[in-house]
């Protein structure tokens, strides 16, 4: 088993979280965590390089939020959803209304026209849902994360080809417990004023290669972000997976291989992968000619929790890699479900094999998700060290089999649904 060290993964913890902070899509803060693990794989003597694609990138000096409750104006948190725009700095209003899942059965959203939205839950995962929302024309949304029950916003955003190819209005995160208030003291009016929004910016992924010998032209793929939410330090999201990466290039540089190791940590995440699929559409026929497999590190160092795996891949990848995990003493969930948060899943629309790595510590997920306090205290290097271990040496095993124990596909019954998922909220190929 190869061993990762605390140590170093503490050091580059400091370096992403502590030194530099928040890391937003298409800022200096993000440009110098790329240049930060290029240069990691630099000192190891591996090729390295960076690849630049567009993003828009949220650029925003001021955001207020004012509800009315009785005769008073009361000010509230909030944060506004990347890829949607601000208010110009003036102020928008309107009487409030109140949107939950059920209520996209409605044949009719014109009673929205004008109103300042409540929307329960900030993800809309249908392309005709959020064009219906959309063309009755609210003042502003204001969404409400669902899975935390919290004081806090929490920073999110719309899927980017929603926005680009249907529009979008200012769109704010609020806390749930602010919104249960609001609803239970009866609030009538809402009003916004935000100054900023998205900006023309360049983001980038960063290529560590780990080149292979007479099996050269197999590529087995792992990954993570380097980009965080509005107004986090991204310790744990993802400042864990970039570490992580670090380590296993530091791990299997010196060691020989047969086939290509491709670490790659990917900007943009936090809007919907942006980065990953920018890379698999430069990249697809090398993929799904090439690829054999992407395994995604992506939150994985909270103190007190649980793992789970996100899998889409036939029963014998989980199988190749599971006597790893299981000699480091580390158990897991699977979920076999079609997810497309994490950078695993562009990956799986090219037709291979995707795993995404990832440690919960409550229901909804991580309590501090995609907000300020996912700081340094929110991670444990030692648990980062044992899952990097594990699959260091997973790794290093594929790359050294004279034939694969897995199938490098992903299974049938998923291909539609992969599909369609790819389609509809990433816009499909071009």
């Amino acid at each position: 088993m190869l061993h990762a060290s605390p140590d170093r993964i503490a050091h580059d913890l400091q370096v992403l979280a502590g030194d530099i902070g928040i890391r937003l899509a298409g800022t200096d803060g993000e440009r110098a965590a790329a240049d930060h693990v290029a240069e990691v794989g630099r000192r190891l003597g591996a090729p390295v390089w960076i690849e630049e694609f567009p993003v828009r990138s949220r650029v925003v000096s001021e955001e207020q939020l004012e509800v009315r409750i009785g005769d008073a104006w009361h000010a509230f948190a909030c944060s506004l959803f990347s890829s949607t725009p601000g208010t110009g700095g003036e102020w928008r209003s309107g009487a409030i209304a109140t949107i939950t899942p059920t209520d996209y059965q409605r044949d009719d959203f014109s009673h929205l026209r004008g109103k300042a939205v409540i929307h329960l839950g900030c993800h809309i995962e249908s392309r005709a849902a959020y064009q219906r929302l959309i063309a009755a024309q609210p003042a502003f949304l204001l969404m409400v994360d669902t899975r935390y029950a919290g004081d806090t916003p929490r920073a999110d955003g719309m899927f980017p080809s929603y926005t680009a190819d249907i529009g979008a209005v200012p769109t704010l995160n609020v806390a749930h417990q602010d919104a249960w208030h609001w609803v239970a003291q009866g609030a009538t009016e809402a009003r916004c004023r935000v100054v900023g929004g998205m900006e023309p910016a360049t983001s980038q992924n960063v290529v560590i290669d780990l080149p292979g010998t007479d099996l050269a032209h197999e590529i087995l793929y792992a990954s993570a972000h380097h980009d965080t939410q509005a107004d986090s330090p991204g310790a744990d999201d993802n400042g864990s997976g970039v570490v992580g990466v670090l380590e296993i290039a530091r791990l299997l540089a010196p060691l020989p291989r047969r086939r290509t190791i491709r670490l790659i940590s990917f900007g943009a995440e936090e809007q919907l992968s942006v980065g990953s699929a920018a890379y698999v559409r430069a990249h697809r026929d090398e993929i799904a000619t090439r690829g054999r497999c992407m395994y995604n590190l992506d939150s994985f160092g909270s103190h007190l929790g649980w793992l789970q795996l996100y899998i889409n891949a036939h029963p014998d990848f989980e199988a190749s890699f599971r006597p790893y995990l299981h000699a480091a003493d580390l158990r897991y969930q699977t979920i076999t479900a079609v997810v497309p948060y994490a950078d695993h899943f562009p990956f799986i629309a090219t037709g291979i094999p995707g795993v995404f790595h990832y440690r919960v510590n409550c229901d909804g997920g991580r309590f501090f998700h995609h907000r300020p306090d996912d700081d340094l205290t929110r991670v444990s290097p030692a648990v980062i060290a044992r899952d990097v271990g594990a699959i260091a040496t997973w790794l290093d095993a594929m790359s050294t089999a004279d034939a694969l124990p897995f199938t490098p596909s992903i299974p049938e019954a998923q291909r539609d649904e992969v599909a369609a998922c790819w389609e509809d909220l990433f816009g499909g190929w071009p």
